[in-house]
């Protein structure tokens, strides 16, 4: 860019997970145009412009994802924006896939035989071991294993963990007091922390290990302090059945295999999709109704109405529709009115009345912590 404003960007260089921020511009070098990138400590990196490809598979919702040529392991990240659009107008070679017509044949014959077994793995051993070594993982280890998720995600997120917990001292306490009434006299094998990520998505999650982050979309998309609570069930409910474990488990293997079939995950570009996939917590059936069974069960027991959890179903479904996309795994199921319908039966306290979970005064509290 070599008349344009160095870009910014992020760059993984496989080997690790580590995020470096670089600055990236044009040049031309020994007759052939390049990209060349400048990470804030070591050498520059020079990436042929012939030799980009576009990884599309991997966080888009960030910007363009590129490597250098068919099987670089490394990423470069540019947001959307001009950068963009300069790469995609320069880069003639971005969707490319070349495969040697020798190849073709060998290539052909090995996926077809080995196709099926690779479905058997996936669909049948995988989920059954990750269930096993679910329930063999220590709970220090778990925690362990949660922190570095809770990491990865906020880098994928864009920001550190640090950075984007929203914390204030009326706010905080309000959502304590919340996860009290909640948990109630639940068993919890761990020492449960819950925090707000000061992000607009309409979202929820769990670690392994027992934390659980509600987004500040979601604390603005509820109408009640009743909705966030039955949210928080949900979630609490996840860690107590070690969900969020079993999935981690299980995508790294499912990563693990695709690696193998198709070479395009390693390093941190597998970090990159173990985020993804705990944010978008593309639970089974059975695990997301256990978690809201949960839910339901614990909002009965802190006298509180089930029927505000199925209003916030509700919710996601006038605006969103029935399939919401990256919004959250609340909604990786189609049928929200059926889980709507299942809160309302469940619903322990009807029209009568009940102790708030938080008053008004703590509910705006909780509504502004991240201000």
């Amino acid at each position: 860019m070599e008349t344009e404003e160095p870009a910014k960007g992020k760059y993984f260089d496989g080997a690790s997970a580590r995020q470096h921020r670089v600055l990236v511009h044009r040049d031309h070098r020994h007759g052939s145009e390049v990209l060349v990138i400048c990470p804030d400590t070591g050498p520059e990196i020079i990436w042929p412009v012939a030799d980009l490809r576009e990884v599309t598979d991997q966080a888009r919702d960030e910007g363009i994802v590129l490597r250098q040529g068919q099987d670089g392991i490394a990423r470069l990240i540019l947001p959307h924006g001009p950068a963009e659009d300069i790469i995609r107008a320069i880069a003639p070679n971005l969707a490319k896939v070349k495969v040697s017509r020798s190849k073709f044949r060998q290539l052909f014959l090995w996926t077809g035989g080995a196709a099926a077994s690779v479905v058997i793995i996936m669909v049948v051993i995988l989920p059954s071991l990750a269930n096993q070594l679910a329930t063999m993982i220590p709970p220090d280890k778990e925690a362990a294993l949660g922190r570095t998720a809770l990491a990865q995600i906020s880098t994928f997120l864009g920001g550190d963990e640090a950075e984007m917990t929203c914390e204030s001292p009326n706010g905080s306490q309000a959502l304590r007091k919340m996860t009290a009434r909640i948990v109630g006299a639940a068993e919890v094998p761990y020492d449960l922390k819950v925090k707000v990520f000061d992000h607009e998505m309409i979202n929820a999650f769990a670690v392994p290990g027992g934390q659980v982050v509600l987004f500040r979309g979601l604390i603005d998309a509820a109408q009640t302090p009743e909705e966030v609570a039955g949210v928080l069930g949900h979630e609490v409910g996840h860690v107590v059945n070690r969900d969020p474990t079993r999935l981690m488990l299980r995508s790294a293997g499912s990563v693990g295999i695709l690696g193998m079939v198709f070479g395009d995950f390693a390093g941190g570009a597998l970090a990159l999709v173990l985020a993804e996939q705990l944010i978008s917590a593309k639970y089974s059936q059975q695990a997301e109704t256990g978690a809201d069974v949960f839910a339901h069960e614990r909002l009965a027991a802190a006298g509180l109405p089930a029927n505000s959890f199925a209003q916030f179903f509700i919710t996601l479904q006038q605006e969103h529709g029935d399939t919401a996309g990256f919004m959250s795994h609340l909604a990786s199921h189609p049928d929200l009115q059926g889980r709507a319908d299942a809160a309302r039966a469940a619903d322990a306290v009807g029209d009568g009345p009940f102790t708030p979970v938080l008053t008004q005064t703590e509910w705006r509290a909780l509504q502004n912590i991240c201000d």
